[in-house]
């Protein structure tokens, strides 16, 4: 009978990065909470509307940074396998990506600065939670395209070097 194989450390972190979906969750949660007082309370409820859209850039933050633990060399589905492998998509998601990134970390960060209530500094600092778990989207982005590209594959064995 053969020894069962050790787990590795990709094998790890692919697996905690399966807690991006109950983080997500929870971000869903709040979202659908907030949608509910604002439906139901009026004009009187904003406070824990802030409160929620906080916890929702908070949780959403944490579950995109938690899916930076996958493993690039794998895709989830045929559409994620179609603009990795293309180079002119990968290059416009990559740019979109970095784009929401640095927008999320900017805004957060001059929010925070200029903050007269707690409210808003709340909510930036909401927004840099977000941005940095962008920026752990984005390293994988990077990663995904230069593993899947097919411009820059090697040259397939079977046709055999022609020296």
């Amino acid at each position: 009978m053969p020894a069962r194989g050790r787990a590795t450390a990709r094998d790890i972190f692919q697996w905690l990065s399966y807690l991006q979906y109950p983080a997500l969750l929870v971000a869903l949660g709040y979202g659908a909470r907030s949608g509910w007082t604002l439906a139901t309370a009026g004009d009187g409820g904003w406070a824990t509307v802030y409160d929620d859209w906080n916890y929702v850039l908070l949780y959403a933050g944490i579950g995109i940074g938690l899916s930076s633990l996958q493993d690039p060399t794998k895709t989830q589905n045929e559409v994620s396998k179609r603009v990795w492998q293309d180079p002119r998509k990968g290059r416009w998601l990559l740019l979109l990506i970095s784009f929401y990134t640095l927008g999320a970390m900017v805004a957060g960060l001059v929010g925070a600065y200029l903050a007269d209530t707690t409210v808003v500094n709340q909510l930036s600092l909401g927004l840099v939670a977000f941005g940095l778990g962008m920026v752990g989207l984005l390293k994988t982005a990077i990663e995904m395209r230069e593993h899947h590209r097919l411009d820059k594959q090697p040259a397939s064995s079977s046709e055999g070097s022609r020296a």
